[in-house]
């Protein structure tokens, strides 16, 4: 968040209360532990900045759009072709090919996660979150560079 401009309505905190509010609205849900609690809320924030990215209209690839590096954690940087609706896009392709993956990609990304938290929540090892971070990394990466270059033709 500490990349855009003066007067950027989605704050911190703003993102914080918006994921909030949705996952009390979710009264219902019968959370099995506090990893669960975690990956639904990471996919909440996820959800609500792509959302919002989208609503100010921002060009697929680019426009002004929020900037990320994939990092251990959320990383907000000027270095281009690393807009979030790319990344949500490309994570959405990569749940194609591995649901597990993408999780992984969100809850640590997104999240906020350690390692040991996204292991619990998907009933996994922290050695095999480990290796899905790093193949989802070069994945995306990869995907992320193939359509920057694919958009600048």
């Amino acid at each position: 968040m500490a990349g855009e401009g003066a007067g950027h309505s989605l704050q911190a905190t703003a993102l914080v209360n918006e994921a909030y509010l949705r996952l009390i609205e979710g009264r219902g849900v019968n959370w099995q532990n506090r990893a669960h609690f975690l990956a639904v809320a990471s996919r909440l924030m996820r959800r609500i900045l792509v959302d919002f990215a989208r609503s100010k209209k921002y060009q697929k690839r680019g426009g002004g759009a929020v900037r990320v590096t994939l990092v251990d954690n959320l990383e907000i940087s000027d270095e281009p072709g690393r807009d979030l609706i790319a990344l949500d896009d490309a994570l959405e392709a990569l749940a194609k090919h591995d649901d597990r993956k993408s999780r992984v990609i969100e809850m640590r990304f997104f999240g906020g996660l350690t390692v040991k938290e996204t292991a619990e929540a998907l009933h996994v090892s922290p050695e095999t979150v480990m290796r899905d971070w790093k193949l989802a990394k070069a994945w995306l990466l990869k995907e992320l560079r193939s359509d920057a270059a694919s958009g600048a033709e």
